[in-house]
């Protein structure tokens, strides 16, 4: 009989063994957690570029249709026929039916905007995102320090990411 009682009395953990492993856990899975976002922020910021060079490939088109890019009103796309929004619903149409883009693509973050901006003669547009990697080696980096400098566009600030026309820079 005494013998049951001693093993049954040294199964389980002590409350410090139980603090160990817990603590243990909570620092992983905030380590773990930090990296999830991390890759999320890197995965936003890839959307950002390739929806960039999408409609910098439309600017061109439209370029090439034209003799001039599209005027810009309040940092968006201004055409003939009408304004269009960064809400992902617009469609970068001309007033003829030729599409440039489906759909025009809206940052992924809420309440954030690309610009476009176009000078006064249509011959030379840029194209604004704001990257949350502010590290990001194709960032805006004027002074070639590796910290992402700003821009603004349409009296808004922050835009640290553009493209351009050939015959400018973002």
């Amino acid at each position: 009989m005494k013998i049951i009682k001693k093993i049954k009395k040294t199964q389980g953990f002590t409350l410090v063994e139980l603090l160990v492993v817990i603590a243990i856990l909570g620092i992983l899975s905030t380590i773990g957690l930090g990296t999830f976002r991390s890759s999320q922020a890197k995965s936003r910021d890839s959307r950002r570029k390739s929806d960039l060079a999408n409609i910098q490939r439309a600017l061109e088109m439209y370029l090439n249709d034209y003799g001039v890019y599209p005027s810009s009103t309040n940092g968006e796309i201004t055409l003939s026929n009408g304004v269009l929004s960064w809400d992902g619903q617009s469609e970068f149409i001309d007033e003829k039916g030729t599409v440039y883009m489906k759909e025009l693509p809206d940052d992924p973050a809420v309440n954030q905007n690309y610009c476009y901006a176009v000078d006064s003669f249509g011959r030379s547009f840029q194209l604004y995102a704001k990257l949350e990697n502010v590290q990001d080696i194709n960032c805006l980096d004027d002074n070639q320090d590796g910290v992402c400098d700003s821009r603004t566009c349409a009296g808004v600030d922050g835009y640290n990411f553009g493209v351009s026309s050939a015959n400018t820079k973002p």
